[in-house]
């Protein structure tokens, strides 16, 4: 595919192209990774730069050792935030060319990436692999009732007009997928570990709705859904459907607008650039969705405690990754509900496990070594829930140096699970109290401590997260994980993650587990733990007992118990 880009540069006399990893929805998770085909990259997030002899390759902290060593031979490899394109071009020509193409890329990304440090040139070029999109009766959208979603889409779809109406906006624009399935209830399977329905569409303030999708998909839900004054159309006929409205101001969304849409609204009404309020209003679950997400942790929670249990006591212990992989999958599958993974499993013995996000395949999996760390990072999407836990689990006496590190990522771990949310307001300053510990040894981790997580949606959800960068104000009935880590590059991993979400009690707002599941008890260093931290080991492993035993066999409760 490197040779495919050289030539569009050499035909369309430009000095470089820019490609990303997202799909025209910007989804995290697309179901063919531009850049796993070029430069055999499998991260969720990253962009390349291909010049006529150079090729860049840009990722975020979480990739930095998994870029190296996947794509280190043919690309330069740049951290960000650190280093943009645009920091580069300071020092190289200023009048370089970049092509990119317009439906793949926001005005928004551009900029962030080249700032006016080049001149950037749109090019409808399709560098994927795709080849016929066969639908299948699994592909077909479905609709969640409001017992599951706990709010029906009228509701939803008022509340937004609400908002459109009092801020004089007279059509809304909703580029992406995960926020249309939530305001109409529905899901699809577009992506490969998400419900998501690739589905775009206009809401008006008068109530109309345009839905743009692959028509062939829609048949379920057609008929459903029709009542809401939906009117539906091919995807790619937004420039028809955009002839017939009257003029009047149109809200575009800047993560996921592309420029190629932006354009073709730009180009009748006046445009109005906000994040799209959906994020916000989805982002605060309602009662039903909680106790739903808590159901799904109860069962999610089982199946990797009998896991911890079988690999913790494997008599004849000859596996490895991919075993480990198979495992954790086939004791999730036994829950009528358990539907797939939430995303790939990150199974990482030893050095691998220093590979923040991790895939084991041919050349990488390692037969796992007693002496080793194993980090497992893994997750399901069940009837209905999506969950993500990560435990490091030990097999042998490890040293006081290993000891001593798990242990200040779990006083940071627990540090953000007793946190006093009204007090500390946004992920930011949550973020700093996760780190304290690891901080005042000079170390530190190089992702945020928390991402927002969806219902029966995506994984990673923003727009709250517990992140350096992150001042959104908390609130209740947010989704968020806990995951603070520290990772030594070519020795091993550690990462301890639960899902929490915010309850509030009387005039308090605080951190409630999801996520049940023992931690690893033969990596604490109990002197390094404050009376508050040991009662909180000993709380969260009563209560993660008492949820799980009446699930588990004799000897696997016997063994938990234990651990309290």
């Amino acid at each position: 595919m490197i040779n495919k880009i050289k030539n569009i540069i050499r035909d369309n006399i430009i000095d470089g192209y820019v490609v990303p990893k997202n799909d025209e929805y910007f989804t995290e998770y697309s179901k063919e990774s531009k850049l796993k085909n070029l430069a055999n990259f499998t991260g969720s997030a990253g962009f390349a730069l291909i010049f006529k002899k150079k090729n860049y390759l840009f990722v975020d902290g979480r990739y930095t050792i998994q870029a190296k060593k996947q794509s280190g031979k043919k690309f330069i490899i740049f951290e960000i935030p650190y280093t943009w394109p645009k920091n580069l071009f300071d020092k190289l020509n200023q009048n370089l060319k970049i092509g990119f193409n317009p439906k793949l890329f926001t005005s928004n990304i551009l900029l962030k990436y080249f700032g006016n440090a080049c001149n950037l040139i749109p090019i409808h070029t399709d560098i994927s692999k795709r080849g016929k999109n066969k639908i299948v009766k699994e592909n077909y959208f479905f609709t969640l009732d409001k017992k599951i979603t706990g709010r029906s889409a009228n509701s939803k779809i008022h509340d937004v007009i609400k908002l459109l109406k009092k801020q004089r906006i007279d059509h809304l624009f909703i580029s992406s997928g995960e926020n249309v399935c939530w305001l109409l209830n529905i899901r699809g399977k577009d992506l490969p570990n998400s419900p998501i329905a690739n589905c775009q569409l206009i809401l008006s303030s008068s109530g109309m709705i345009h839905f743009f999708s692959n028509m062939k998909k829609v048949k379920k839900i057609k008929k459903k859904i029709k009542k809401n004054k939906i009117i539906f159309h091919e995807e790619g006929k937004l420039f028809d459907v955009l002839s017939l409205i009257k003029k009047g101001t149109f809200c575009i969304d800047s993560q996921t607008c592309s420029v190629f849409n932006e354009n073709l609204i730009s180009s009748k009404f006046k445009i109005i650039k906000k994040e799209d309020p959906i994020y916000n209003l989805k982002s605060i679950k309602n009662n039903i969705e909680i106790n739903n997400m808590i159901k799904a942790h109860i069962e999610d929670g089982v199946a990797l405690t009998k896991f911890i249990y079988w690999i913790k006591n494997i008599k004849n212990f000859n596996i490895d990754e991919f075993v480990v992989e198979k495992k954790l999958e086939k004791l999730r599958k036994r829950n009528k509900n358990y539907l797939y993974p939430s995303f790939s499993t990150i199974a990482g013995s030893g050095p691998n496990g220093a590979i923040i996000h991790y895939k084991s395949n041919k050349q990488t999996n390692r037969k796992i070594n007693k002496k080793d760390l194993l980090l497992i990072d893994s997750g399901g999407q069940y009837k209905w829930g999506t969950t993500d836990v990560t435990r490091t689990i030990t097999f042998d006496k490890q040293k006081n140096k290993i000891k001593k590190l798990y242990t200040r990522v779990l006083k940071g771990h627990i540090a953000v699970a007793l946190s006093d949310v009204k007090y500390e307001i946004n992920g930011h300053n949550i973020d700093k109290k996760a780190r304290k510990s690891l901080n005042s040894a000079g170390l530190d981790y190089g992702h945020g401590t928390g991402h927002g997580v969806g219902f029966f949606l995506n994984v990673h959800e923003g727009p709250q997260s517990i992140s350096k960068n992150n001042f959104l104000k908390l609130k209740e009935g947010m989704i968020v994980s806990n995951e603070p880590g520290y990772y030594l590059e070519n020795n091993f991993g550690i990462r301890i993650e639960n899902l929490v979400f915010i309850k509030k009690n009387k005039n308090k707002l605080y951190f409630k587990n999801l996520t049940l599941a023992p931690l690893e008890k033969d990596l604490i260093d109990h002197k390094m733990l404050t009376k508050k931290e040991k009662d909180y080991l000993f709380k969260y492993h009563l209560e993660t007992y008492s949820k799980l035993s009446p699930f588990l066999k004799k000897n696997e409760k016997k063994w938990l118990a234990k651990l309290i």
